[in-house]
């Protein structure tokens, strides 16, 4: 009998190991893609009381107040883009859930270029349901947006260094 107890221990040790091991594994595996998260708190797939994103992390408040932050990669600075004909607001910090551009759900053609002159991004983009492009830039680079509507165009400097503005809402199209 006390054979048998051992043997049952014994296989629920190396059960439990084993699921931890896995766990781990899973979790080496497959790390919260951040762009993903991002992406998904943006279009609402994915809820909260507020999302945020700064030069350096998402910042994740639940219904319950409770906050959780997710670091951003260290190679690329989230920016997201609001242009605007008639209205806007001002803004520093993107809120993911909260922040409301103008133009939403249309196409514009956006072409960025780094400080060195390389064209870091030609191609057209459409804002999601909350009038912003969202956009992973080179960290630690100034770079001049262009964007252009129809006729209409607005020009920026950005620059993607530690505590830089991940909200754009100044690039009136005219």
């Amino acid at each position: 009998m006390k054979m048998k107890i051992i043997s049952i221990v014994a296989f629920a040790s190396l059960l439990l190991v084993g699921c931890s091991a896995n766990q781990a594994m899973n979790e080496a595996e497959n790390p919260t893609d951040i762009k993903t998260l991002v992406h998904d708190y943006t279009v609402g797939n994915k809820e909260a009381a507020s999302a945020s994103i700064t030069s350096s992390e998402l910042v994740v408040t639940d219904e319950k107040q409770a906050v959780t932050t997710y670091a951003l990669p260290t190679d690329e600075f989230f920016v997201s883009i609001a242009p605007f004909v008639n209205q806007t607001h001002p803004c520093d910090i993107h809120s993911l859930t909260g922040c409301q551009g103008e133009l939403v759900e249309e196409e514009f053609n956006v072409h960025i270029v780094d400080a060195k002159g390389n064209v870091i991004l030609e191609e057209t983009k459409k804002t999601e349901a909350n009038g912003f492009i969202d956009l992973w830039l080179p960290r630690n680079d100034t770079f001049t947006v262009t964007i252009t509507q129809d006729e209409r165009e607005t020009n920026a400097e950005i620059t993607t260094f530690d505590g830089d503005n991940t909200c754009i809402t100044t690039m009136q199209l005219g």
